[in-house]
């Protein structure tokens, strides 16, 4: 069993607290990552599974027994780094195979031959066995230093970003492959990454840190749709979601939001506007992702806010259209082929049944009426 527990773990460097009273479980066979931006202990947190660095304080546990004080080179784990650390004078086999052949985890050479040949076939590289690591691309080396850890059969992998040096086309198509891989191996993975995509199109479940301390655990439609805290909504989405300050006022027994200006046409969802009530909160954040603002450029039924044109950015087939309103800017998912102006007046309706809302003092999550549709 290769179920892994972190209890309450402190980790220190000098004045800097690296992680701070970390507590997460990570069950047997589970594609588990670590998400954060940089400098927010990600990879400290790996060191302290792998064993390179020794918790201040709390425990490491692994098939529940506690193993802080264990060696690394026991404790089975192979690790699959951001800058692959080939050896530049072996060949793609030789560097496969060198975890068999060190004095610890030493095979018999027809073993490692046909354990390299296996591993190899199943990551594509078979046919580069006998190149050296400067004649690869980084994709290939990316899958040598990969491969290198596969051999060696270990109870949980940890991988260290492992595809930050990778194209955009092939991060793509390795984040397939690693899902394939993963169910292949049947082996415990944990991920550490910056990458919202990668995130989310890989974990079983995703640890969303920030500073040392985790902001939220959850598969990936949790931490997408019910965010803990504003933090982790702005952390997920392309363009980043829309948080807006907002009054809630009260007409005739229903509650509408104060947004932008207009306290007549954004409705609070009935259950929200209960949660609301419940918690005493007459303001609130909300967010909006980019694809549930609606926007147009004449508005008939005057139910819509005007804003003006702030920027307009084509990426293929969709662009990023952002409006401002006073100092508020708002992003939008638009068309790429439309034509506007800076300052061209544009019309907005914010769909308030996808909403999500946050408290205004401690920017944690509230409330979220809608149900799931798709991610922007």
């Amino acid at each position: 069993m290769a179920d892994i527990a972190l209890k309450n773990v402190t980790m220190k460097f000098k004045d800097k607290v690296a992680l701070n009273e970390v507590d997460i479980d990570i069950k047997d066979k589970e594609f588990y990552v670590i998400f954060g931006p940089a400098g927010a202990g990600k990879t400290t947190l790996l060191n302290v599974i792998a064993g390179i660095h020794i918790p201040d304080d709390g425990l490491v546990e692994m098939g529940g027994s506690v193993i802080n004080s264990m060696e690394p080179e026991d404790r089975n784990v192979a690790m699959v780094f951001e800058n692959y650390a080939l050896y530049p004078h072996l060949t793609v086999f030789d560097n496969m195979a060198s975890p068999l052949r060190s004095p610890k985890h030493r095979q018999p050479e027809p073993e490692i031959k046909e354990e390299v040949e296996r591993v190899a076939k199943i990551l594509r590289i078979d046919w580069l066995l006998e190149r050296y690591p400067s004649e690869l691309s980084n994709g290939q080396q990316q899958r040598t230093s990969l491969g290198r850890a596969l051999v060696r059969k270990p109870e949980v992998f940890l991988m260290d970003e492992p595809l930050t040096h990778l194209d955009a086309k092939l991060r793509h198509q390795m984040r397939a492959e690693f899902k394939e891989m993963q169910q292949n191996l049947n082996t415990t993975t944990i991920y550490v990454t910056h990458d919202y995509l990668e995130a989310l199109s890989l974990g079983d479940r995703i640890a969303v840190i920030n500073h040392g301390r985790v902001e939220q655990i959850g598969r990936p439609d949790d931490i997408y749709y019910r965010p803990a805290s504003e933090f982790v909504a702005e952390a997920f989405g392309e363009p980043e979601i829309n948080i807006l300050p907002s009054e809630i006022v009260k007409r005739e027994g229903v509650s509408y939001l104060n947004l932008l200006g207009d306290s007549d046409h954004f409705t609070v969802p009935q259950a929200v506007a209960g949660v609301l009530e419940e918690r005493g909160l007459s303001t609130v954040r909300v967010g909006f992702r980019p694809k549930d603002i609606q926007y147009g450029f004449e508005d008939p039924s005057r139910a819509m806010i005007e804003a003006k044109v702030y920027s307009f950015e084509p990426l293929g087939a969709k662009a990023i259209l952002t409006a401002h309103l006073n100092t508020q800017l708002i992003r939008l998912i638009a068309t790429a082929d439309m034509e506007v102006k800076p300052d061209q007046p544009i019309y907005l309706k914010f769909n308030t049944t996808e909403a999500i809302f946050f408290d205004p003092n401690t920017r944690k999550f509230v409330a979220r009426a809608g149900e799931k549709g798709g991610r922007s």
